[in-house]
């Protein structure tokens, strides 16, 4: 009897392997030789699931997007304001290894979408979630009076957006300075700014 393939599993797998190989040696060391070995697979297995390396790229940054909303939800759960948009963004910050590694395909992954149209697209659909999410989240907050600075907003998302992403960069290139502690105090900064009265 043939041996029954859970083709999502693999999928998962192979994404798990390439995170592996970027964290070691870099998104140039990434082949998709070197990915099939790590995941014990024959170099060929790959091609039915990802006929090129950036067909892998897309889907890990669709997988570490969807895995990132799945925390944003549970981190969220209950809270309200500004207690729910820093829970929120907290899960973009890169605090721990997995969020670290996440970073690191986020990365080349940015700089194929410079390039590559449906990469973009990709990408524009799914930061507008998140922007669309923390918008609401301000006005929640300012409607409960946690938010008291004239600036609107739309610019207050745009500036959080900023900040996270930016230190998705900052904490792969600079950990000695862009520590987990010292991001989420520099998020924790930040909103404290967003009460301050005049």
């Amino acid at each position: 009897m043939p041996k029954i393939v859970d083709h999502d599993q693999r999928r998962l797998e192979l994404v798990s392997a390439t995170w592996r190989i970027i964290a070691r040696l870099g998104m140039d060391a990434a082949t998709m030789r070197e990915i099939a070995a790590e995941a014990g697979f024959a170099n060929g297995a790959l091609k039915p699931y990802f006929p090129t390396k950036d067909d892998l790229l897309a889907f890990a940054f669709e997988h570490v997007f969807n895995q990132t909303n799945r925390r944003m939800a549970a981190a969220t759960t209950g809270k309200t304001g500004l207690a729910a948009l820093r829970a929120y963004c907290k899960e973009i910050l890169p605090l721990d290894e997995d969020r670290l590694n996440e970073a690191r395909i986020v990365i080349p992954f940015w700089q194929k979408a410079l390039t590559d149209q449906s990469k973009a697209e990709l990408h524009d659909s799914s930061m507008e979630q998140w922007r669309t999410s923390l918008v609401e989240q301000l006005q929640q907050a300012r409607s409960e009076g946690e938010v008291s600075t004239a600036v609107s907003d739309e610019a207050i998302a745009g500036h959080v957006m900023n900040m996270v992403l930016g230190a998705q960069i900052t904490a792969v290139l600079d950990p000695d300075h862009y520590s987990p502690a010292q991001l989420a105090a520099q998020l924790d900064g930040y909103l404290e700014l967003l009460a301050t009265r005049p």
